[in-house]
């Protein structure tokens, strides 16, 4: 236990010396103004042209300036951006020793390397779920900022679940993006992967298999599609829960056995 804490603590403080964290961070933080700039636009499209804020040829989305529609959009960007800046961070957590030649000294440390990796998956679920509450109380305020209509109680709790949900399903599947940063000793693989399982995840929700696809299962249920229950099945629950826990065994393997002197 000691060597865990100790270990967490180290990787904590990298996370606190590097500003890819805060910029991960920042760039999830866009996400709600961006938001809160739409429904400005949707209130009163000829005044956002005459301000400058589109242009005459903009296609605008369709939809109404309230509550229900601002949180749809932050559910699709909660479940698209999550993927992408999760990884980004997992990648990097993960990625950096490999990239920087300092693995050796890593395990040099009497630390077993089940420990260190059990440290860096701790970080990154600490890090991914704070972004998505900071993201998620700053969309509340732009909402509330621009006096959007449609507020309920059952509404706060449903986009609730929808987005934080989301976020949960998304971070076990960050195991994946640590084994390829790890056996690809850096970040073009882990990116690859990333870019993929995007791509992959949008074509099964298009031809309707995005319940049985793992990628596709958090924006699925964030609410971004429509009603979860109709989208998603126990099944589901299980085919990500399996998919996880086998990227974190083969990722947990490849540190204990794999040839770290190269």
């Amino acid at each position: 236990m000691n060597n865990f804490s100790s270990t967490l603590f180290v990787e904590i403080l990298k996370m606190r010396r590097s500003k890819v964290p805060y910029f991960t961070a920042l760039g999830f933080c866009i996400a709600p103004l961006a938001g809160g700039l739409f429904m400005i636009i949707l209130k009163d499209p000829e005044a956002a042209k005459t301000m400058g804020l589109i242009s005459a040829k903009a296609q605008l989305m369709v939809g109404v300036a309230d509550w229900p529609t601002y949180f749809n959009f932050m559910a699709q960007a909660a479940a698209a951006g999550g993927m992408v800046l999760f990884s980004i961070v997992t990648i990097w957590v993960f990625g950096r020793e490999f990239s920087d030649h300092t693995v050796k000294e890593l395990l040099a440390l009497p630390t077993p390397r089940e420990t260190i990796v059990a440290a860096k998956f701790v970080v990154i679920a600490l890090w991914s779920f704070a972004a998505t509450l900071l993201v998620f109380g700053i969309s509340l305020a732009v909402g509330k900022a621009l006096s959007l209509p449609g507020w309920s109680a059952d509404l706060l709790r449903e986009s609730s679940i929808g987005i934080l949900g989301a976020a949960l399903l998304t971070i076990p599947l960050m195991s994946f993006v640590a084994l390829l940063a790890s056996s690809g000793r850096g970040y073009m693989s882990a990116f690859g992967w990333t870019i993929l399982t995007l791509v992959t995840a949008q074509f099964a929700a298009i031809l309707g298999w995005g319940d049985w696809f793992p990628w596709a299962i958090p924006a699925l249920f964030s609410g971004a599609a429509g009603p979860r229950s109709e989208q998603l099945g126990m099944h589901s629950y299980i085919i990500l829960t399996v998919a996880s826990l086998i990227g974190f065994v083969i990722t947990f393997w490849w540190w204990r056995d794999a040839d770290q002197t190269r």
